[in-house]
């Protein structure tokens, strides 16, 4: 069976961006006849207060998005908030540890952002390696000043895999990525990690998400393979952006949750979504239910999605 999932970040209200990836990947799901896990990544709890989490459900719900497992339908692979399953990432990084493929680095964000750091096209910076090879005395020595990150040593390998909406997409992590976090230097376990762990832990076989972490996906495959575990298959979307262009944010109030339930309702808010996914033949309401007749990866475009000035009031 196809068990899909949300896994919002709650740092604030949901935005048209979380609300188009949640419906996608419903209706993804919902259509192959599968199952829904709710899951709240919420590691970084200073960020992301239990408010914002009981917030986002509330709204989920209000827009007729439901979800089979997850806070408050358990069903068995609790719990469903990140901050309390770091046991099982701890449990993840001794493996890899035993392996001998994590490292200390104390590299500080200023010194990876230097000039002289490689970046990608994209503006990411490119671990360069400084900690590889330090001994451990060296290692000690350094940890006696600043706590260390851990990283993932990675090979000299291209990683490919065929992404359902975006197709064939491949990078060689050494050259295109580098060793990257397995767990910050404040202690707190790393994106990457933790969503293969969770994935594999809840049986999710299918994740929807926007194309701004369709570069991530290399990083995650290799730890399902070092983990042993079995890896999901990945659907990327194309991100909604403002009418002039930019990424939406949680800083763009007119896109939140909270201003469009003050001129929109839900089946009006799901149809326009819909609308912009190109699978809905206008911006008329429309329940969750009734778009799964519609839904249809084939006409969701690969390109980002400006949203025309006025379509949300």
């Amino acid at each position: 069976m196809v068990v899909g999932r949300f896994a919002p970040s709650p740092s604030g209200r949901l935005h048209l961006g979380n609300l188009f990836c949640c419906l996608l990947a419903w209706l993804s799901a919902r259509q192959q006849g599968g199952r829904v896990v709710l899951r709240v990544e919420d590691l970084d709890t200073a960020r992301c207060p239990r408010r914002y989490a009981l917030q986002a459900m509330e709204d989920l719900r209000w827009l007729g998005l439901d979800w089979d497992e997850g806070p408050g339908a358990d069903g068995g692979h609790g719990p469903y908030f990140q901050s309390e399953r770091t046991e099982r990432y701890q449990a993840a990084l001794q493996k890899l540890e035993e392996m001998g493929l994590v490292y200390p680095c104390f590299c500080t964000r200023a010194e990876l952002h230097a000039a002289s750091a490689p970046h990608r096209q994209d503006g990411q910076v490119l671990y360069p390696g400084t900690c590889r090879r330090l001994t451990a005395e060296q290692a000690a020595e350094k940890a006696k000043v600043r706590a260390p990150a851990l990283r993932l040593r990675v090979g000299d390998e291209e990683i490919a895999f065929t992404d359902r909406h975006m197709g064939v997409y491949r990078e060689n992590l050494a050259r295109d990525c580098g060793d990257f976090l397995l767990r910050r230097s404040d202690g707190m376990f790393a994106y990457q990690l933790a969503v293969v762990v969770d994935d594999a832990a809840m049986g999710v076989t299918e994740v929807v998400r926007g194309s701004d972490l369709l570069d991530s996906t290399p990083r995650q495959l290799l730890l399902y393979r070092l983990l042993d575990l079995p890896a999901p298959r990945f659907c990327h979307f194309p991100l909604l952006l403002s009418h002039d262009g930019r990424r939406l944010s949680k800083r763009d109030a007119d896109a939140g949750l909270e201003v469009l339930m003050g001129r929109l309702g839900p089946e009006e808010i799901l149809g326009r979504l819909a609308y912009l996914g190109g699978f809905h033949p206008s911006a008329a309401a429309a329940s969750a239910e009734e778009l799964l007749a519609e839904f249809d990866w084939a006409k969701v475009p690969q390109a980002d999605i400006p949203i025309p000035e006025g379509l949300f009031g």
